[in-house]
């Protein structure tokens, strides 16, 4: 009985250290993921920013009855932001965005502006960590559209 209860435990944790490795995306240029599908989803992380701001700054309102939740919501705030940054470095600045000589000229100023927007998206989500100013959040949506108009003119002509 023992042997089976060990060889059961050490099956679970081996499925469990498997699975995590499987889940978890790799910076190698695969293409399992699509770029709308990130634009998507930096979305709805700016907008569960934008919703964690709101109930932060209502339930400030009465701190002491609130305490719980209002840590919840910050938590949550901060993990989107999070995630803003991770999808901007990990996915757009190192796999999709690549250098260009500054020969293009026209590569070379599509590039740096690519460039710029990411950086600025970035700064206004670590500010959105900080603070409940809804204006980062306005920011890094207006960003977020003219880098994805920048990244994909074609489809936004």
């Amino acid at each position: 009985m023992r042997k089976i209860l060990c060889f059961a435990v050490m099956s679970s944790l081996l499925i469990t250290a498997i699975s995590a490795k499987v889940w978890a995306h790799c910076e190698i240029p695969c293409g399992i993921y699509d770029d709308e599908a990130r634009f998507v989803s930096i979305t709805e992380d700016i907008k569960t920013v934008e919703k964690s701001m709101n109930q932060i700054v209502e339930l400030s309102k009465d701190p002491k009855a609130n305490i719980n939740q209002l840590a919840r919501w910050v938590q949550n705030k901060d993990e989107h932001a999070d995630k803003i940054n991770e999808a901007v470095t990990k996915y757009f600045l190192k796999q999709r965005i690549k250098p260009v000589s500054d020969g293009d000229k026209v590569g070379y100023r599509d590039y740096t502006n690519k460039l710029a927007l990411l950086h600025q998206i970035m700064v206004h989500s670590m500010k959105a960590k900080q603070t409940t100013d809804l204006e980062h959040v306005k920011k890094m949506l207006n960003l977020l559209d003219e880098f994805h108009k920048l990244y994909h003119p074609v489809k936004h002509k």
